[in-house]
């Protein structure tokens, strides 16, 4: 039973190695790895994945895929996208900024950042003001800003430049949208970058992280929310000697103590690389995710909970009071499910095998770059791989009058190529695949201990 349960896993992996070469720099399981819902229509629900998005209008009764080669983001996976309440979806590459009005049809590269060399990485916008939105750039040894939009995205203008720091992220405080903070560093060391008044004015706050320092400096530092409730109250992430903690502040950005970290009885347990967290509407439960589990901490609680479920992939959202959570349909048979109880039990509403091929209509890009690609793709998801014939309008998307339009038409322009070298080389993302594989030999080196 064991073989043949390896066997029909490996499967589908055998045939992600037949798709055409793009494809080949999403080698691995199949998963999800992000979920936006629509501001003002939790009806709709788009799901960022290591094989593109899958997409639902019909709050997840169905799911149609979207190719990433239809997302003119190369070999740059968004880890999270932010979906308007206009139906414009955009998201921060790390190469590219990328957007869509047609709800996934059709993909753009913003040229604003595009025409400047500019690497957008953080991405934020007040759901007070949705048409406000904030951008980081991140290209190491080149100049970078924070930039404003007040127009949904279609203009931006500098709000703080740096000739020297990496912008890794931006949040906006939900109670007080003048409350901005930024991640990021220089050569000296880890930055907050801190506005009271919605950028017009910036204060820089330095971290040495004297706990951490002995032998080497921690990097990549990343702003990961801000209290529902609280302006004062963040966390973020930073990466030390190959591991990652989870840091909370709770006097504006100038302080910052551990909550989660791989140390004395915890280590045992986390041994994989911090990937995002999620924290409750009253900041006192927080869920952080590796790539394959989720782990929990309630306030007062000495040591983080290895919850039962996700296992084999993980993440976690919290839209309003729901939190959605990634997992492995491989393993457990749901890729996207809803937690009414801090992860102890699961509602699922995404099950892999139930993809369908992309609903848009001819013309675009997803239409006529994905639907080709379909029966080879869905094999490795277990789906049905039967393309439906098209009749009357050759296939439209089920949504509202923000579907079947085009901001630019099928063009794919190119993303700039990946940095070579240096820590802080496209937000961490190196540093990540490091983690992952120091990940894999620490978990490796657990579960077959040397022979005596």
């Amino acid at each position: 039973m064991k073989l043949l349960s390896s066997l029909r896993h490996a499967l589908p992996l055998a045939s992600l190695a037949l798709l055409p070469t793009p494809a080949l720099a999403h080698l691995g399981y199949p998963d999800t790895t992000s979920v936006t819902v629509r501001r003002g229509h939790p009806e709709d629900m788009f799901v960022g994945a290591t094989f593109g998005a899958v997409i639902s209008r019909d709050s997840g009764k169905t799911w149609s895929w979207i190719c990433p080669e239809a997302m003119s983001y190369g070999g740059w996976r968004p880890e999270t996208f932010l979906w308007q309440p206009d139906g414009t979806l955009l998201a921060a590459t790390g190469a590219a900024l990328i957007r869509s009005h047609d709800s996934g049809c059709t993909w753009t590269v913003h040229d604003y950042f595009k025409s400047q060399g500019l690497w957008p990485m953080g991405l934020a916008s007040p759901s007070s003001n949705p048409s406000r939105l904030w951008v980081t750039t991140g290209r190491s040894a080149s100049p970078n800003g924070v930039f404003r939009s007040d127009d949904g995205g279609e203009t931006f203008t500098p709000s703080l430049r740096s000739d020297t720091a990496v912008f890794t992220a931006v949040k906006v405080a939900p109670s007080d949208p003048r409350r901005l903070y930024v991640s990021g560093g220089t050569a000296t060391g880890q930055r907050i970058y801190r506005s009271d008044d919605e950028g017009e004015h910036w204060e820089e706050i330095p971290h040495p992280f004297p706990e951490y320092s002995e032998g080497s400096r921690p990097y990549d530092l990343f702003v990961l929310r801000v209290a529902d409730t609280d302006p004062d109250r963040l966390w973020a992430r930073v990466s030390w000697q190959g591991w990652t903690y989870i840091l909370e502040s709770t006097d504006g950005g100038r302080t910052f103590r551990s909550v989660l970290h791989p140390e004395g009885q915890d280590r045992d347990a986390i041994d994989e690389y911090l990937m995002g967290m999620e924290v409750s509407p009253d900041g006192n439960t927080l869920w952080a995710a590796t790539p394959t589990r989720l782990f929990r901490v309630r306030a007062g609680e000495s040591r983080a909970t290895l919850l039962p479920l996700p296992d084999g992939n993980a993440c976690a959202q919290r839209e309003g009071d729901v939190l959605y959570v990634c997992g492995a349909s491989r393993v457990h048979d749901w890729a996207l499910a809803t937690t009414a109880d801090e992860g102890q039990t699961y509602t699922p509403i995404l099950n892999l095998p139930d993809t369908r091929p992309p609903v848009c209509p001819a013309g675009t890009p997803t239409h006529d770059v994905c639907r080709p690609r379909w029966p080879q793709f869905a094999p490795t998801i277990e789906a049905d791989p039967t393309l439906p014939d098209e009749t009357g309008d050759g296939g439209t998307v089920d949504g509202g009058t923000d579907a079947g339009t085009s901001d630019g038409g099928p063009t794919q322009p190119e993303p700039p190529a990946p940095p070579k070298k240096g820590c802080s080389s496209a937000g961490g993302l190196l540093p990540a695949a490091a983690f992952l594989l120091l990940s894999t030999l620490r978990r490796s080196r657990r579960r077959n201990p040397p022979e005596n």
